[in-house]
C-alpha cells in the first residue's frame, strides 16, 4: 500500500510541542540527561541458546531464532525487564525499547514478519513497566524511547554492483513497515520515538508524521545518525551536516550520533552537528572501537571521561552508550556529567537560509550569489538527454548530469515529463542512478514535473533535502494544500508557480497576488518554513510577434522585486529557457538573451534559475550590438526588436631556452658530481650519476645507502650554506628539485629490494634516514600556501620528512595525519585573520587529546605576540612562532635535539610569558576616547567647497573577462616578490632595482628576477595565466560610520532604501595631542544631508591558472618553478589591481584625468583616492567582503569565490573599495573598545561574540578576562 496523503489543516504540524516535549525541553535546559547503554551487549552476557530464544511459543518454528534479540521481549520478558531496570538504577533517565530490528522487514529473516506489531507493543510495555517501577522507587521520573532501527535493506545503495539503479525495497514498503512499528510502540506506552542508525531515516520520519496526522498525539522525536568511519560520512555517504539538513523538517527535539565509533573518534562530528542545528544534541558512542574479536575494551571510567570532556566543552544534552556499554558504563557516565552544564542550543542558526542537501549541504543565504539549477537532465528540454532516456541508456544519460555539476550546477533539475515514458518509473530509475554516483549525488536535486505522481516518485529516492518543482493553485486550495503537506512530509523545499484557478499570471499585479496568497496558505495552514518557499512568477516567452507578450520579461522582474520586498525569506526562481523559445535553434541569440535577462533579474532579487550550467555568457562579453538588440526586446523599447534579432541571426557567422652549463665539474668523482649538482641545482646528469653509484655494488650495497651517503651529504652542505647565509632560498629550492629527481629514480629499486628481503626473511625494517617528520597545513578556511610550501622545501633540504596536507585543512584531519605519520612537529600556516581562531582551536584540541607534539605557527597574519597571548596558553607543549623559512630549520632542529629541547622550550616559555605580561600591561596603559567623542572629532570635510564629487562613466558592475596581463606587468611591485624568496638587500640597496647592487644577495636576486621574467612571459604568452576581474560604481552617501549604497542615480531622501550598506570602524586610540581626527572610511563620502551626490566603487581581480600550473611543476618535482608560479601570480594580481585603479582614476571614474605618475609613485600612493581592502587596517572586518560579493555578484561574474573564512580563491586575488575624495587616505583603525564592538554588532545585526571573533586582532580588551 502506498503512503496515504492526508491533509494537515493546521500550521502546528511537526512544530507543535506537546506537554511532554515541553517537559523534556525544560529538563534538557537544566541538566544533561542520560540514555541507557547497549541492550545487545547485556543480552550477550546471558549466553542464551536456541531454546531460550524460542521459548514455549516458538519451539516448533521452522527457522533458527537464535540471535533474534527482539523476540526475547515475548519469550524471555524477565531478562529484558531486568536489563531495563539495571540501566535505570544505574542512573539512566531514558531507556530504549528492545525493538532495534522489530520491523516486519527485518523480522522476515526469521519468518516472524507477522509478529512486528506485537513485538513493538510488548517491548514498549516492558520498558514502560520498568520505567514506572523505578520512578516510584526513586521518585525521579524516567522515560521510554521507542527505538526505530535500520532494516536489512536500504533505499540509498544498490545491493548489486552490476545494477546501480536496483533497490531491494521501496520507500512505500519501508513506510508501511515503520507505520506498523510506530503504532506498536505508541500503543505500548513509548514517550519518545527514537530513529537511530538508519542510513535513510526519512522513511521512518515520514511514517511517524503520518501516524501523528492520522490518530495519535504527537510525541517528541529523537534522531541519531551513524558516522561509519573517520571520513565523517554516513553509510550512504552523507556528511553529518547534510544529514542534519535532511531530517530537520521533522523538528526533532534531539539530534545526534551513535554507534560505529567510540567517543574519541566521534567528537569532531558531534561538534559539526551541534554547529548546524537548533535542536538538543544526543550522543551515545560505542565503548571505543571493536577489538580483533569484535568485543569492546573501553572501561566505564574511560568512556565516562571522554563524555565528560564533551559535556565540559558544551557539546551535549543527552549522553549514553551503544555497543559494548553496560550499566557500569552508564553509572560512570551519570557521575561524570552530573555537575556539567548542558549545551545551550543556538536560537538563530541559518534563520535566513534555504538549506538543501545531497551528500553535502548547500546553503542559500542573504549573501549567496545566483544559484544555477542545471537544466539538461530534462527530457522536454534536452534532445540528447531525451534520446538516451527513451532508449533506456540511463548510464550514458548520467554523464549529462555529471557534466552539469562539473560546469557549475549547484542544484540538479530532473524532469521525465514525456508522453511515451512511464514517468514515475523513469524518475525512480534515474534518481537511483544519481544516488550511485557520489560526484553527482553531492548536490541537491530539483524534482521537476507537472505530474505529482512523478514528483513523489523522485522524492522517495532522495535521501537529502531536495526541491519540488512545482505546485500551484490552479486546481484550487484543497489540492494545493494536500500537495504542499505531502511535500513538507518528505522534507523538501517547494517551487510555487504563479498559477491559480483562473490560469497563469502574466502581469505583475496578478503574479504578486497569487504568490502572496500561496505564501499565506503555506505558512499559516501547512506550517511551511518561509525559507523553503520558492516562487516562480513565470518567465514567459517574448519576441513572439504578439503585442501582449512584449511586457512579459518586465512583468517577471517587477513581480520578483515585489515578492522579495513583501514575502519575507521566500526565494524567486524561474525557467530561463522559456524566455527565448521564439528563437529556438538560434543558440547564440538565446544565450545572449538569457545572459542579459539574468543580469537585470538578479539585481531585482532573482535567487536561482534553471539554466544550462556552463553556457551562460558573461554580460560584458555579449557582443554590444547583440546586447542592445536583446535588451531592447527584454525592456520592450523597440517594436521591431524581434525582426532585428532575426536579421542579426541570419547575418551572424558562426618554448623555453635551455641554460648552457659548463661541464668542467663533470671530471670529478661521482660523489663530487652529485654534491655539485645539488649545490648548483643542476638536474641534467643526476639520474646518470645516481645510476653510476648504483652500479658500484661493493660500495653502495643498497639504494638507500646512496640517499644516506652522497645525496644526504650534498643536501647537508646545502643546508649549511643556507644557514650561513651563503646560499639563498631560490637556490635551495632548485637543489630540492635535483634531490627529488634522484630519490624518485631510486624508489622503484628500493621497493624491489624491500619485497625481495621480505620474501627471504619474512620482514625487514629500514632505518629511517630522516631527522624528523613534520606535518604542515594551511588551516581550514584559508587558501594561501606560498610561505608554507617554501618552509616545506627548506625543511626537506635539511633532511626532514615533510608531510604537506595542502590548504583548507580541518583540525581533525591535521591531528589525525599527525598521529598516522608519527609526526615530531606540526606546523600551521595562515594568511587571513580568521585563520588565527582556527589555530587556537587546533591548539585546544591538541591539549584536549593530551598530545605533546610541538606546534609551529607561521604566516602573514600571525605574530609572536598573538602566538604568546592567544595560542600558547591553550597548549602545554611547545608552541613557537616561526618568522620565516630561514628560522624553521633552527627551530625544528632544537626541538628535536634531545640535549637542547628542554632548555630551548624553557627559554621560549619565559620569553612568551614576558610578552604576555607586556601585552596585558599595555592594555591597562592604553587610552581610548569614547565612541561619541571619536565621532565628534572625525575628519570634517567642507562639502560646500567647489571640489564636488565626480560621477563615474557608468554605474553598476563591469566585468573584464580576459584581461591583457601584458599591460599590468609595468605595474608590478617587485619588492614583495624578493621578500617571498627571502632576498633582502641592505641599505642603500633595499628596494627594486637597487637590490641588484647589493654585495650579498644582488647576484642571486638578478638570477631569480631573470628566471621570473622568462617564466612570466611564457605564462602570459601561452595563456597559462588569465586575468579576470570586475569594477563597479554606485551612488553612495555616508550615514554616521556607515556608507549606504543606492541603485542608479537616485536622489536620496531620508526614507530612500539602500541596496547595500558598508559598515565602518572608527579609530579610538587616543591621539598624542588629543585633537584627532579619528578616522573612519565613511568620512570620505558625502553625507545625505550635504545635498551632494557622491559615489563609491569596488573591485575584485584575480589571476586564474596558477594553482594548476604550480601543481604541474610540483608533480614534476620542480619546487622552484612551483613556488615561482604562485609568487608571480600574486604579484600580477596586485599589479592588476594597481593598473585598474589607475584606469579608474583617469578614465572609468575620471576624477583625476590629468594624472601622470611613474609606477614607483603609484607604489608610494602619490595619487588621489584610495582602494582599501576588507580585512586590512582601514577596515579590519573580513565580513564586509560578503556585502561586496552580494552587491556586485562577484562570484557569478568572475568566478572569484569566498571561503567560509572569507579568504578569496584563487589565492592570487585582490579586492577592495574605491574612494575618490582628495582627502581620502589610508589609515589603521587600530585597537577599539568594547563600546564600539557593541555598536558595530547592532549595526551589522550580528552577535557580539561573532563580531569579536572577526575583529580579534583589533580588540582593545581581552575577551578571555
Amino acid at each position: 500500500m502506498a503512503p496515504m496523503n492526508l491533509l494537515h489543516h493546521s500550521a502546528s504540524g511537526a512544530g507543535c510541542r506537546s506537554a511532554l516535549e515541553l517537559e523534556l525541553r525544560a529538563l534538557l535546559q537544566q541538566r544533561i540527561m542520560v540514555l541507557d547503554g547497549g541492550m545487545g551487549t547485556m543480552i550477550q552476557q546471558q549466553k542464551l541458546e536456541e531454546e531460550d530464544f524460542r521459548g514455549d511459543e516458538f519451539k516448533d518454528h521452522p527457522l533458527s531464532l537464535k540471535g533474534n534479540n527482539d523476540l526475547l521481549s515475548i519469550t524471555q520478558p524477565n531478562i529484558i525487564y531486568n536489563i531495563h531496570r539495571d540501566y535505570l538504577l544505574a542512573g539512566a533517565d531514558i531507556i530504549e525499547t528492545n525493538t532495534f530490528s522489530s520491523t516486519c522487514t527485518a523480522q522476515a529473516d526469521y519468518g516472524l514478519e507477522h509478529l512486528a506489531y506485537r513485538l513493538n507493543r510488548a517491548s514498549a510495555e516492558l520498558a514502560r513497566r520498568a520505567a514506572d517501577d523505578v520512578t516510584k522507587q526513586t521518585g525521579c521520573k524516567r522515560y521510554v524511547a521507542g527505538a526505530l532501527g535500520p532494516t536489512n535493506k536500504t533505499l540509498s545503495v544498490s545491493p548489486s554492483v552490476e545494477r546501480p539503479d536496483y533497490r531491494n525495497i521501496t520507500f512505500d514498503q519501508l513506510v508501511e513497515a515503520y507505520l506498523e512499528q510506530v503504532r506498536g510502540l505508541l500503543d505500548g506506552g513509548a514517550d519518545i520515538l527514537l530513529v537511530e542508525t538508519i542510513a535513510n531515516a526519512k522513511a521512518a520520519l515520514f511514517a511517524i508524521e503520518l501516524m501523528f496526522e492520522k490518530s495519535y498525539d504527537r510525541k517528541p522525536i529523537f534522531v541519531s545518525g551513524t558516522i561509519v568511519d573517520r571520513s565523517g560520512r554516513t553509510l550512504s555517504g552523507q556528511t553529518g551536516e547534510a544529514f542534519v539538513v535532511s531530517v530537520s523538517h521533522a523538528k526533532p527535539l534531539c539530534i545526534g550520533l551513535n554507534c560505529a565509533l567510540g567517543a574519541t573518534e566521534m567528537r569532531p562530528f558531534i561538534e559539526a552537528i551541534g554547529q548546524n542545528t537548533t535542536a538538543f544534541i544526543i550522543c551515545y558512542p560505542n565503548a571505543g572501537l571493536p577489538n580483533t574479536f569484535g568485543g569492546y575494551d573501553e572501561t566505564p571510567q574511560l568512556t565516562a571521561s571522554h563524555l565528560k570532556e564533551f559535556a565540559e566543552d558544551g557539546l551535549v544534552n543527552i549522553v549514553g552508550g551503544c555497543c559494548g556499554t553496560t550499566p557500569a558504563h552508564i553509572r560512570s557516565i551519570c557521575e561524570a556529567v552530573r555537575l556539567c552544564r548542558p549545551r545551550a542550543p543556538p536560537a538563530d542558526i541559518y534563520q535566513d537560509y534555504l538549506l538543501l542537501s545531497g551528500l553535502e549541504p548547500f546553503r542559500i543565504g542573504p549573501y549567496t550569489n545566483f544559484v544555477n539549477i542545471g537544466e539538461r537532465c530534462n527530457v522536454a528540454g534536452s534532445r540528447k538527454f531525451a534520446k538516451l532516456i527513451m532508449a533506456g541508456n540511463y548510464e550514458e544519460a548520467l554523464s549529462i548530469a555529471k557534466a552539469q555539476v562539473e560546469m557549475g550546477a549547484q542544484v540538479l533539475d530532473v524532469n521525465m515529463d514525456e508522453g511515451m515514458l512511464e514517468g514515475p518509473a523513469a524518475m525512480t530509475r534515474f534518481c537511483n542512478y544519481i544516488g550511485s554516483e557520489p560526484d553527482i549525488a553531492r548536490v541537491p536535486l530539483c524534482i521537476d514535473s507537472s505530474n505529482f505522481a512523478v514528483i513523489e516518485a523522485g522524492l522517495k529516492c532522495c535521501q537529502g533535502k531536495c526541491v519540488v518543482n512545482s505546485i500551484s493553485l490552479k486546481e484550487g486550495e484543497d489540492d494545493f494544500l494536500q500537495k504542499a503537506t505531502t511535500v513538507k512530509r518528505y522534507g523538501a523545499a517547494v517551487v510555487v508557480m504563479a498559477f491559480d484557478e483562473e490560469g497563469q499570471a502574466t502581469d505583475t499585479q496578478r503574479k504578486v497576488e497569487i504568490c502572496t496568497r500561496a505564501y499565506n496558505l503555506l505558512t499559516d495552514k501547512v506550517g511551511f518554513d518561509p525559507n523553503d518557499i520558492i516562487f516562480d512568477p513565470n518567465i514567459l516567452t517574448i519576441g513572439t510577434g504578439m503585442e501582449e507578450h512584449n511586457e512579459y520579461a518586465i512583468n517577471f522582474m517587477g513581480a520578483t522585486k515585489l515578492i522579495k520586498e513583501t514575502l519575507p525569506r521566500a526565494r524567486v526562481s524561474g525557467g530561463l529557457s522559456n524566455l527565448s523559445f521564439s528563437f529556438r535553434g538560434m543558440e547564440v541569440i538565446r544565450e545572449a538573451m538569457h545572459g542579459a535577462f539574468l543580469y537585470h533579474a538578479i539585481k531585482d532579487g532573482m535567487d536561482m534559475g534553471i539554466v544550462n550550467a556552463g553556457s551562460l555568457p558573461v554580460y560584458d562579453d555579449i557582443d554590444k550590438e547583440l546586447l542592445l538588440l536583446c535588451e531592447n526586446l527584454i525592456w520592450n523599447r523597440d517594436t521591431e526588436a524581434t525582426e532585428k534579432l532575426l536579421t542579426y541571426a541570419q547575418n551572424y557567422v558562426k618554448g623555453g631556452k635551455k641554460v648552457v652549463q659548463t661541464d668542467e665539474w663533470r671530471r670529478g668523482s661521482v660523489e663530487d658530481r652529485l654534491e655539485h649538482a645539488l649545490i648548483k641545482g643542476i638536474e641534467k646528469y643526476v639520474v646518470e650519476d645516481v645510476e653510476e653509484c648504483r652500479a658500484q655494488v661493493e660500495r653502495y650495497t643498497r639504494p638507500l645507502h646512496i640517499i644516506e651517503g652522497p645525496l644526504m651529504n650534498g643536501m647537508k652542505v646545502v643546508g649549511d650554506l643556507f644557514g650561513a647565509g651563503k646560499m639563498f632560498l631560490p637556490q635551495v629550492i632548485k637543489s630540492a628539485r635535483v634531490m627529488k629527481k634522484a630519490v624518485g629514480y631510486l624508489i622503484p629499486f628500493m621497493e624491489t629490494e624491500r619485497e625481495e628481503m621480505k620474501a627471504q626473511s619474512g620482514s625487514t625494517e629500514d632505518v629511517d634516514p630522516y631527522q624528523g617528520t613534520i606535518v604542515l597545513a594551511t588551516v581550514k578556511g584559508d587558501v594561501h600556501d606560498i610561505g608554507k610550501n617554501i618552509v616545506g622545501v627548506v625543511l626537506g633540504c635539511n633532511n626532514f620528512r615533510v608531510i604537506d596536507l595542502g590548504v583548507m585543512v580541518p583540525c581533525d584531519r591535521i591531528l589525525r595525519e599527525a598521529v598516522t605519520h608519527k609526526a615530531d612537529i606540526i606546523g600551521l600556516s595562515g594568511l587571513i585573520t580568521p585563520s588565527l581562531d582556527e589555530m587556537i582551536h587546533v591548539a585546544k584540541e591538541m591539549q584536549r587529546l593530551n598530545m605533546d607534539t610541538p606546534l609551529l605557527i607561521g604566516g602573514a597574519t600571525t605574530s609572536k605576540t598573538h602566538t604568546a597571548v592567544k595560542i600558547s596558553p591553550r597548549y602545554l607543549s611547545p608552541v613557537i612562532h616561526v618568522l620565516d623559512a630561514s628560522r624553521s630549520v633552527v627551530v625544528c632542529s632544537q626541538l628535536l635535539d634531545e640535549a637542547m629541547r628542554e632548555e630551548y622550550f624553557e627559554e621560549v616559555k619565559e620569553e612568551y610569558e614576558e610578552i604576555r605580561q607586556e601585552h596585558y600591561d599595555s592594555l591597562k596603559d592604553r587610552r581610548f576616547v569614547c565612541l561619541s567623542q571619536a565621532r565628534e572629532q572625525r575628519l570634517h570635510i567642507d562639502w560646500t567647497s567647489p571640489s564636488r564629487p565626480v560621477r563615474p562613466q557608468f554605474l553598476g558592475p563591469r566585468v573584464f573577462e580576459d584581461y591583457d596581463l601584458t599591460r599590468v606587468c609595468d605595474f608590478i611591485d617587485w619588492k614583495p616578490f624578493f621578500d617571498v624568496w627571502q632576498l633582502r638587500g641592505k641599505y642603500p640597496n633595499r628596494g627594486y632595482p637597487k637590490i641588484f647592487k647589493d654585495k650579498t644577495v644582488g647576484e642571486e636576486a638578478r638570477k631569480v628576477f631573470d628566471d621570473a621574467q622568462r617564466l612570466l612571459h611564457e605564462m602570459i604568452d601561452s595563456s597559462s595565466l588569465r586575468g579576470r576581474g570586475l569594477v563597479g560604481f554606485w551612488r553612495a552617501q555616508s550615514d554616521g560610520d556607515d556608507i549606504n549604497v543606492y541603485k542608479d542615480d537616485v536622489t536620496v531622501h531620508r526614507d530612500t532604501k539602500p541596496i547595500a550598506t558598508f559598515h565602518g570602524l572608527r579609530q579610538q586610540a587616543e591621539k598624542v595631542d588629543g585633537s584627532g581626527p579619528y578616522l573612519c572610511l565613511s568620512d570620505f563620502v558625502a553625507p545625505a544631508d550635504s545635498g551632494l551626490q557622491d559615489y563609491v566603487g569596488l573591485f575584485a581581480v584575480a589571476v586564474f591558472g596558477a594553482e594548476e600550473l604550480s601543481q604541474q611543476f610540483q608533480d614534476q618535482g620542480d619546487d622552484y618553478n612551483s613556488i615561482m608560479v604562485k609568487a608571480l601570480a600574486d604579484r600580477l594580481a596586485e599589479a592588476f589591481a594597481e593598473e585598474l585603479h589607475c584606469r579608474v582614476r583617469k578614465d572609468l571614474w575620471g576624477y583625476s584625468c590629468e594624472e601622470e605618475l611613474h609606477a614607483s609613485d603609484l607604489h608610494r600612493v602619490r595619487y588621489q583616492g584610495i582602494r582599501p581592502a576588507a580585512g586590512y587596517p582601514s577596515q579590519p572586518d573580513h565580513t564586509e567582503k560578503s556585502t561586496m560579493w552580494s552587491l556586485a555578484q562577484i562570484e557569478e561574474r568572475t568566478g572569484i569565490r569566498l571561503t567560509e573564512s572569507l579568504a578569496m580563491t584563487p589565492a592570487a586575488a585582490v579586492s577592495g573599495l574605491y574612494f575618490s575624495h582628495p582627502k581620502a587616505s589610508y589609515f589603521a583603525v587600530g585597537k577599539i573598545t568594547k563600546e564600539q564592538v557593541d555598536d558595530y554588532s547592532r549595526r551589522k545585526h550580528l552577535r557580539v561574540e561573532e563580531v569579536e571573533r572577526w575583529l580579534a586582532p583589533v580588540l582593545g580588551y581581552d575577551t578571555d578576562q
